[in-house]
């Protein structure tokens, strides 16, 4: 008797080259594929075959859910220290005329913006401006939970902390649990970009290295915080040095279980040092989020960033491990759009994200910022919610 074989094991199966056939194997068995499996994937897989191993993983962990939250961005400054190649944002303190510099009161009262707004989290993160210290940020802090305790405050890569524990003389430890006691709930998870020195000595060698970087998310999860990671993929580094990187970040997580989302970024050239490096494709995006949810086998969530990559493209990582789209953000960020992303003015209403995770067949779930569920719009339609929304 015939016993029959699912679509993705029949993939596994026809494919010829023996090697990705193996680590196919492994994946379909739930086994972890190793750094050298990392490498032969990005050298050797189609598309199909890593999307579909994707996609099969993503929906073994979350059927058709996709995840979204509504939030909005505060950027204290883009005046910064450091002189990071890829960056598009920030200004150097010496020429700080040309940047924006936000007071505290200035950031509470766009937090009072949202009032009556059923927003969950605000993502706070700018560049490294030298009189913005631990002290400052903890007045915002404080000022923001004074005003509304419910909201989730999400800030500081560890660029921003690494700067303001240095400055304070604190030690990680010390300068996280001032930030914690003043309100900051959990870590972004930029500044990582990648981690391997030869290519951050190239493209961020002023700023935190590695070892820092890790130390401090490590040392939030010690803490009882959550954090996300990211990674900087498509300019000069070569594929090792992106599974090097998801390496690391995959050690990290068997140690502490602190990460919750994987958050590959696309570099964009647009204005930058790096403006002669071409961007990558799609097609090689696509194959960036698939190897991602592959190799991050221990992140329970991979996410795209809809403002870099654009609506479209987007909607398209649904079908290539990616499972969170990010939140409505509220045209508070201009961070990819000043670096020539495809959304100019990154904005979505909560109908628009419901309708655009809809059009692909997914189920569109808002979230709080720690992954607790609030609503499944697939469940309760969104103009039975709030019609107001629509």
């Amino acid at each position: 008797m015939n016993i029959a074989i699912s679509p993705v094991e029949e993939l596994v199966e026809r494919t010829t080259d023996l090697d990705l056939q193996q680590v196919g194997k492994k994946i379909l068995n739930g086994q972890r594929i190793s750094f050298e499996d990392g490498v032969l994937l990005f050298e050797k897989a189609p598309l199909s075959f890593v999307g579909t191993l994707a996609n099969f993983v993503r929906e073994k962990l979350h059927g058709n859910k996709t995840y979204f939250n509504r939030n909005f961005h505060i950027e204290p400054t883009n005046i910064c220290v450091f002189s990071c190649k890829f960056c598009s944002y920030s200004k150097l303190y010496a020429h700080r005329e040309d940047g924006w510099e936000l007071s505290v009161e200035e950031m509470v009262n766009i937090v009072k913006k949202y009032d009556g707004q059923p927003v969950t989290e605000v993502h706070i993160v700018g560049g490294v401006h030298p009189k913005m210290d631990l002290q400052f940020f903890a007045k915002v802090l404080k000022g923001i939970k004074a005003h509304r305790p419910d909201l989730h405050i999400k800030g500081f890569t560890p660029v921003e902390l690494e700067y303001m524990f240095r400055k304070a003389k604190m030690t990680a430890e010390e300068g996280l649990q001032f930030l914690k006691d003043a309100g900051l709930q959990s870590l972004p998870g930029g500044g990582a970009e990648i981690f391997h020195p030869e290519i951050r000595k190239q493209i961020c060698d002023d700023k935190v290295d590695a070892e820092g970087w890790l130390h401090i998310h490590r040392t939030a999860h010690k803490l009882g915080m959550q954090s996300n990671a990211t990674l900087l993929y498509g300019h000069i580094e070569e594929f090792w040095h992106r599974v090097d990187h998801m390496e690391r970040l995959r050690q990290l997580q068997d140690e502490t279980g602190g990460f919750n989302t994987f958050i590959p970024l696309k570099f964009r050239n647009h204005d930058n040092e790096m403006s002669h490096v071409p961007e990558s494709s799609v097609v090689e995006d696509m194959r960036m989020y698939a190897i991602s949810r592959l190799y991050m086998d221990n992140f329970p969530h991979i996410k795209a960033y809809w403002p870099m990559l654009g609506r479209q493209n987007a909607q398209l990582t649904l079908s290539f491990g990616v499972n969170d789209i990010d939140g409505t953000i509220d045209d508070t960020t201009k961070i990819y759009s000043m670096a020539g992303s495809e959304e100019q003015t990154p904005v979505m209403s909560t109908s628009e994200l419901v309708a655009l995770i809809k059009q692909v067949k997914r189920e569109p779930v808002e979230r709080g910022t720690l992954y607790n569920e609030i609503r499944n719009y697939a469940v309760e339609p969104l103009e039975e919610v709030d019609p107001a929304l629509n």
